[in-house]
């Protein structure tokens, strides 16, 4: 048995205790269906429950600019199979990342784009990674939570809802066409290589991902309650794939 503290809301750390059977080893996303095991599912399922507002768990996100991509995507998935289109807590990270990111770009002079690749590469593994959570990762869980957090029906339903606006921020590299915008992966590839010298495009997406984002956040307040649009609700869906990339969520669609 293994001793897993979530911690909510970062004040009280509760222990749980769950039969686990992990594979050793960073999966890799993988072009196949997308599938949860059920070790994802439920750990999805207990950190949705407060734990992303601890700080230890939000300096990790932070460092791993939220998660990979495979486990990104089984975030949002899990959140929305369980709490429809109410997703607050990713809202609130994914604003905090975004920002984080518009940051990067301020920099100015000649090593500009040197800094900001610097800037956007990860300072840390993926969490989910490194606890060994993977696609036959597996847990003592109830049959109903596990097919519920399976279920992909409800983030199929918000993702087409959004359609319209998030297709217009997909990489082209993870998409596979002649798309001019890039995840932060591929962004920091093509100016490794030295393929991007005008950042202004790049920094033009990242703003207004930022902005929406953050109306979208800020809609969870009692006053603000109703402000947001369709428009900005989908910037979450920009901002995972930007943060992490689109290759899931593609597959999820397709």
């Amino acid at each position: 048995y293994v001793i897993i503290f979530v911690s909510l809301m970062g004040v009280i750390s509760i222990p749980f205790f769950f039969g686990l059977k992990m594979k050793v080893g960073r999966p890799n996303y993988s072009p196949e269906p997308f599938s949860l095991s059920d070790g994802e599912i439920y750990f999805f399922w207990w950190f949705i429950q407060g734990s992303i507002m601890s700080p230890m768990t939000r300096e990790r996100l932070w460092n791993g600019w939220g998660m990979c991509e495979r486990h990104a995507w089984a975030f949002i998935v899990v959140e929305t199979a369980f709490r429809g289109d109410y997703l607050m807590g990713p809202a609130i990270l994914y604003e905090d990342l975004m920002h984080r990111a518009l940051i990067k770009f301020s920099n100015r002079g000649a090593l500009k784009p040197w800094k900001i690749q610097k800037g956007l590469i990860d300072k840390g593994p993926c969490m989910m990674c490194e606890m060994q959570y993977g696609p036959e990762s597996r847990a003592s869980a109830g049959p109903e939570l596990l097919e519920k957090g399976r279920d992909l029906n409800e983030f199929q339903t918000f993702a087409k809802r959004t359609y319209h606006y998030w297709k217009k921020t997909v990489c082209g590299r993870c998409a596979g066409n002649n798309a001019v915008h890039r995840c932060r992966n591929h962004l920091i590839e093509a100016i490794s290589q030295g393929r991007i010298d005008d950042l202004s495009l790049h920094e033009k997406l990242v703003d207004h991902i930022a902005r929406h984002i953050k109306t979208y956040m800020l809609s969870f307040r009692w006053e603000n309650r109703g402000t947001e649009t369709v428009k900005d609700i989908s910037a979450l869906i920009s901002a995972v794939g930007w943060c992490s990339g689109w290759r899931p969520l593609l597959s999820i669609m397709a």
